[in-house]
């Protein structure tokens, strides 16, 4: 305590606006319950709309004996002060409270600041000497954003804005956020569904989702245990319980110096709650206008004290039903689709004969399936004119929004051994079973789950299904999907993953000395799951459909002698059982770490101030294991795909260090290292990383700040670790298209059809993957000419070397088509012995006769990745005397440059450009909301912009748009609450894109057609402070 208080407080720069004698004179009813003090301050601040200033470290483990009543706040604060050891004390010049130690020594102010006495005061009050707190907490509302923002811009998200805002979900709260602005988004994704079910990830900006590090109370946590898109690992946000939460803070930019080896776009920490006065029961009922997707929710909160002992515990049960793709008019039929091809019906039945390249029509003309597909099964004939049987309905037998059950346990608990010691535990269970439904994208093949064709990988050219009928002497392809009549019901179809996760820390924390503070921890997080998937038994459907086996001919094609009567018959659901089955993974992954952690605020003293000191030392290991099906590892157990598995573990040590070094009065430094060093295999790759950050204040309603940090992580475990895992797909050879016919673009290629193959691609892990790298840089400022209203607006750009990615078939095949033509489709010029055209055309594998029969793709070390951009944020708030309280907050995101170059040597590609090959990322997004609060009532808007995305061509762009919530509440009275939320106010459905021709015939990256819904919730809170 070497220097005035004054000087910290005018560096807060405590607002004009606060009087001190309004808030000392008038009472108010105050209701604060015996507990922790921190706690308890918290919640008088709330009340009396007092602001307090203290040391954290000081407060830290003292009780308060409460107080209720209507009182004065200086004398609420008395009553709750008494017997701490602490005492309240006002500083004349910014009106602020400032609790010290009752027993500290009084120092004069120092002369390099002087401030003159307010208006009414005398010089002797001004320059009352008071005491330095070095390590401040400021609650309450009014101190300016200015003065408490650090050198990298943070986003807090508070759960009073994530219920003002109308969210319902953790993945709903991060999908507004304006920095988020990656291609992850929605359950409707069919690979992703496929791949990893129920899970939902979060990608800050656009890096990929394995680049944000998600936190819960600032540990790491287990990764889902299945790789998204069966490639990358990364951490699942849909099961972290938002009734839980009491914030969430959002760091972006290259920050592995600080938080370790994985936080290249950033870090998100969800904060917890840590303690509650009284029980709180919360009841939330949700539906849609549209129909489909109700939804159930309570949460429970309680706490309790027995002496020294203390804790919280709190449970969320969730039940949310699917919402079916049937549901929903602009997506309930092949009619929705934007082109002709995909408006013919779905295909239910359909015979080909292989060598003359034609369909042969039932003899009934479909008549026996006419009742299938709730009656809607008809004659159809392709985009040829060839027959088949197909429904128009069948296309939409999927889900949009997947089916959740189950509940998530958290508990926080403490036990102060003395005012220096005290043990501390944090307890997470979860269980949840999430049901989905998936399906194939376009209307003409069969899916894996609900569909057959002949199997037989012993059989020539099993690829395209080709078998030979002995009774009709040719090759022929039989191609069968089975409706909701024959399955039983589409829940007997539905793909369904039990999530069981569980996270333990627990640990010591202290102090020492002066003004040391401690903590040795332990945090072992897991989370294991059962991923049922349903598959087709191969031979039992070939022997079903086509009678027993007779042999293979002298081409190797398998010969049976079926009754075309067969195919075109409906299964009873015996039948169907009979060759149904449910693939069970049981994936598992696992985390583990240990670690020691020493700060201090006063390591020395230079002129200008204490130096601050963190360190930290870890120890951590991470584990996977796919445990996949055995069957599923074979060839020809399943109809569809032949899986892979995946298994490894690795070591992980690291050290860190940070100062905080007053350089000036107004100039004060961030300097933050950290070695990262991992052990797999015969690897131990490591890496250094810093930051460094400046936070100048020539006034004190002005921060100009900026930081520079960089950033290293290891690849995934999975891309390291991965076996074989095979695609059978449907794959458009862009090559033979574009020679057949010159003037088509990759899109036409694709849309026609002509040139599509089946082929069976593999995908393989990569050990020699190098280390990825990046640097990050912010500058900005932030502004608050007066306590109501803050501005904030930060440069930021990020550079990602050696980043890892998994190659893209498509991507790959269109790009095999450029080098062996010599030019893109849009004209471009292209060198055939480029690094890019050199990997393409060894990876699309041909046959003898020119046709592709696979696509080897693997993760590879992508050259650079590059964003740069705005972001811009505001809050005004505004009190009046009859009208109520408002609060305007506004958060604006503008992506200057987005790059990547795939090799060295290669051209750099515009991933904002509306020409960019894979999933263009909008320039702008933000969010703008207002919150109103008079008495006993609320209200509340909140509105989310995407800007404009390219369509499916990759030809023109698809339009921006705007999403609104809507929200009010009443208390009954201060203890009972009713709320009403409205999303998707104006029921607005996705934008139409004239090009996306593949179901559900929008970005659902994106958008989804959930359309208006709404939740009307109840809050009960027994004993303790008002709500």
């Amino acid at each position: 305590m070497r220097s005035s208080l004054r000087v910290l407080l005018l560096s807060l720069a405590c607002s004009a606006a606060l009087s001190a004698q309004a808030q000392n004179s008038k009472p108010a009813q105050v209701n604060i319950p015996a507990g922790d003090l921190v706690a308890a301050l918290d919640t008088l601040a709330r009340q009396s709309g007092t602001q307090f200033v203290y040391r954290a470290d000081q407060l830290k483990g003292l009780r308060t004996q409460g107080v209720q009543g209507n009182l004065p706040a200086d004398q609420a604060l008395d009553r709750v002060l008494s017997g701490s050891g602490h005492v309240a004390r006002r500083d004349a010049a910014s009106g602020a409270v400032v609790i010290v130690r009752q027993d500290a020594p009084p120092r004069p102010a120092p002369a390099a600041r002087p401030t003159p006495a307010p208006t009414g005061q005398s010089a002797e009050a001004a320059e009352e000497p008071v005491t330095q707190l070095e390590n401040v907490q400021v609650t309450g509302s009014r101190i300016p954003r200015a003065q408490i923002e650090g050198p990298a811009p943070i986003t807090v998200v508070t759960a009073e804005q994530i219920q003002s805002a109308g969210f319902t979900s953790v993945p709903d709260v991060l999908r507004s956020l304006s920095q988020n602005s990656g291609s992850v988004q929605g359950q409707q994704n069919t690979t992703s569904a496929q791949s990893t079910p129920g899970a939902q990830a979060v990608d800050l900006r656009g890096l990929g989702p394995n680049h944000t590090l998600v936190l819960i109370n600032g540990r790491r946590i287990a990764d889902f245990p299945l790789p998204l898109n069966g490639r990358s690992n990364f951490t699942d946000i849909g099961n972290i319980p938002l009734g839980m939460i009491d914030r969430i803070e959002v760091l972006t930019g290259s920050a592995s110096a600080v938080y370790g080896s994985d936080a290249m776009a950033g870090v998100i920490n969800f904060i917890l709650k840590k303690s509650t006065d009284g029980t709180t029961i919360d009841y939330r009922y949700g539906d849609t206008s549209r129909g489909g997707g109700e939804s159930h929710k309570l949460t429970l909160t309680t706490g309790f004290e027995r002496g020294e002992f203390s804790g919280i515990v709190g449970v969320e049960f969730l039940n949310k039903r699917p919402l079916w793709g049937y549901e929903r008019s602009v997506q309930d039929s092949t009619l929705d689709a934007p082109t002709s091809r995909r408006r013919l019906p779905r295909l239910t039945a359909q015979l080909y004969n292989w060598d003359d390249d034609v369909n042969i029509a039932p003899a009934d003309g479909c008549a026996a399936m006419a009742g299938l597909n709730q009656g809607t099964t008809v004659l159809a004939e392709d985009r040829f004119g060839e027959p088949y049987c197909g429904s128009e309905r069948a296309i939409a037998y999927r889900t949009i929004q997947n089916e959740r059950k189950g509940y998530n346990a958290y508990g926080s608990f403490e036990y102060r051994f003395s005012d220096t010691l005290s043990w501390f535990a944090d307890v997470q269970l979860g269980r949840q079973e999430v049901k989905l439904l998936t399906g194939t994208n376009g209307n003409d093949v069969v899916s894996d789950v609900m569909g057959w064709e002949f199997h037989d990988p012993a059989s020539t050219d099993n690829n395209d299904k080709v078998f030979y009928n002995a009774v009709t002497g040719r090759r022929e392809v039989w191609s069968r999907q089975f409706s909701p009549e024959e399955i039983g019901g589409l829940r007997n179809r539905m793909n369904t993953t039990t999530q069981k996760t569980l996270a333990v820390t627990t640990g010591l924390q202290g102090a020492f000395g002066e003004a040391w503070n401690w903590e040795a921890a332990y945090n072992h997080s897991q989370y294991k799951a059962d991923v049922g998937m349903p598959r087709i038994w191969a031979e039992a459907a070939n022997r079903l459909f086509l009678g027993e086996r007779q042999g293979y001919d002298a081409d190797g094609y398998a010969i049976y002698s079926p009754d075309p009567a067969r195919l075109f018959t409906p299964l009873t659901q015996a039948e169907f059982a009979s060759i149904a089955a449910m693939s069970t993974f049981r994936p598992k992954a696992e985390n583990d770490n240990l670690s020691f952690t020493l700060d201090t605020p006063s390591l020395f003293t230079l002129p200008a101030g204490d130096v601050g000191f963190a360190a930290a030392i870890e120890y951590g290991r991470q584990s996977y294991e796919i445990n996949p099906d055995p069957y599923a590892l074979t060839a020809d157990a399943y109809y569809g795909p032949r899986y892979g598995d995946g298994e490894g573990d690795r070591d992980r040590w690291s050290v860190a260090g940070e100062f905080r070094l007053p350089l000036l009065s107004s100039l004060q430094a961030s300097l933050a290292g950290r070695y990262d060093r991992y052990e797999y295999g015969n690897k131990n790759p490591g890496k250094f990383t810093y930051s460094a950050g400046l936070e100048w204040r020539p006034f004190d309603t002005l921060l100009v700040r900026g930081s520079y940090g960089t950033g290293f992580r290891a690849p995934d475990m999975h891309y390291l670790f991965a076996g074989d895992d095979y695609y059978r797909t449907l794959s458009t050879d862009y090559f033979q298209c574009r020679t057949d016919e010159p003037g088509f673009s990759d899109g036409d290629c694709y849309d026609d059809g002509t040139w599509d193959i089946n082929t069976f691609d593999v995908y393989t892990g990569n050990m020699d993957l190098d280390v990825e790298t990046s640097k990050s840089f912010t500058a900005g400022f932030v502004w608050s000419p007066v306590s109501y209203f803050d501005l904030a607006v930060d440069y930021y750009k990020i550079e990602v070397s050696n980043q890892v990615q998994t190659q893209s078939r498509e991507l790959l095949r269109s790009t095999e088509a450029d080098c062996r033509l010599g030019v893109t489709d849009s004209g471009a010029s292209v060198d055939i012995n480029s690094p890019t055209c050199v990997d393409a055309l060894s990876r699309v594998i041909r046959d003898q006769d020119g046709f592709i029969t696979s696509v080897h793709f693997s993760p590879i070390n992508i050259a650079k990745e590059e964003t740069s951009g705005v972001d811009v944020t505001a809050n005004y708030r505004l009190l009046t005397a009859s009208a109520g309280d408002f609060v305007f907050r506004a958060n604006y995101n503008w992506t200057h440059r987005h790059t990547r170059q795939l090799y060295p040597g290669d051209p750099t590609e515009d991933m904002l450009d509306v020409s960019f090959a894979d999933t263009t990322l909008p320039r702008n997004k933000g969010n703008v909301g207002v919150s109103w609060d008079k008495g006993a009532f609320g209200a509340s808007l909140f509105g989310n912009y995407v800007g404009r995305v390219a369509n499916y061509n990759n030809d023109a762009w698809t339009e921006s748009t705007w999403r609104f919530n809507a929200g009010a509440r009443y208390d009954v009275t201060d203890h009972l609450r009713i709320s009403l939320s409205i999303n998707n106010l104006f029921d607005k459905m996705p934008p139409r894109d004239a090009t996306w021709a593949n179901y559900p015939y929008y970005d659902t990256s994106w958008f989804d057609s959930f359309g208006r819904s709404y939740y009307l919730q109840f809050t009960w809170k027994l004993g303790g402070s008002a709500l």
